[in-house]
């Protein structure tokens, strides 16, 4: 218990420390700075990704760190077993990243601005318009050379295994044409949704090699991709039990 307090009080409490950081940077982003800024906003997030791991006493063991693509747009595909599944992909992505949220977390004070100054977008699902428009500013930031992160089972699988893929999700990837990396995320649902209470637990991501949407023929693309990504990343994970 005195862990958990312990936890809650650092996030509330560096998160509302270093927002006002965060906005300065944007402000010179707005100015024309973008690609420095970013980047600053990037290591800024990053380092309390890190503070927390360390402040919880969480280890991490990164595999297939090479395999993530330098100077050129990339589309990170993962497992979703946790909150925490942001904080380590923050923490280890070696590079500015961006995901799409669901619109209920913008009314979440501390963490809707968080998630608007890493590059996060908020997506409304049940207004397909708005929907698109969302995934279409995704593939322009992509195509930019930035970094997306996609979650193809929808939503935290809680400890039930890998759940099956919404192929529709992996629309940002091919609409970008992007290099795609598949990433094994383990243990983020142990810290603290398995049991009501954050605890010390091992943390495992591993970095699969990149997949070419470019090369995968157009008429079936999002079908072979969704089952070519599933199957890495099942495969991964069975191999772990």
């Amino acid at each position: 218990m005195i862990l958990t307090i312990w936890a809650f009080f650092y996030v509330f409490i560096s998160m509302s420390f270093l927002l006002p950081f965060g906005f300065i940077a944007m402000f010179f982003y707005a100015l024309g700075l973008r690609k420095s800024m970013r980047l600053v906003i990037y290591r800024i997030a990053q380092g309390w990704a890190r503070s927390l791991m360390l402040a919880i006493g969480s280890k991490v063991t990164i595999n297939g760190k090479e395999n993530i693509p330098r100077g050129e747009g990339v589309c990170f595909v993962c497992n979703h077993t946790g909150y925490f599944d942001i904080v380590l992909m923050l923490a280890h992505a070696s590079r500015p990243i961006g995901f799409i949220a669901k619109k209920e977390l913008l009314f979440v004070p501390l963490v809707n601005a968080w998630i608007f100054l890493v590059g996060g977008l908020f997506i409304d699902r049940s207004n397909i318009k708005k929907a698109f428009r969302t995934i279409n500013k995704g593939v322009k930031r992509i195509k930019s050379g930035g970094g997306m992160i996609i979650f193809p089972e929808g939503h935290r699988s809680k400890g039930q295994g890998l759940l099956p893929f919404h192929a529709g999700s992996l629309k940002l990837a091919t609409m970008a044409e992007a290099p795609i990396v598949p990433v094994v995320l383990e243990g983020s649902y142990d810290v603290f949704e398995k049991n009501s209470r954050v605890k010390k637990t091992s943390l495992n991501i591993t970095f699969c090699e990149p997949i070419r949407t470019a090369d995968l023929p157009s008429s079936d693309r999002k079908i072979v991709l969704c089952d070519k990504i599933y199957s890495v990343i099942k495969e991964k994970l069975d191999s772990r039990q």
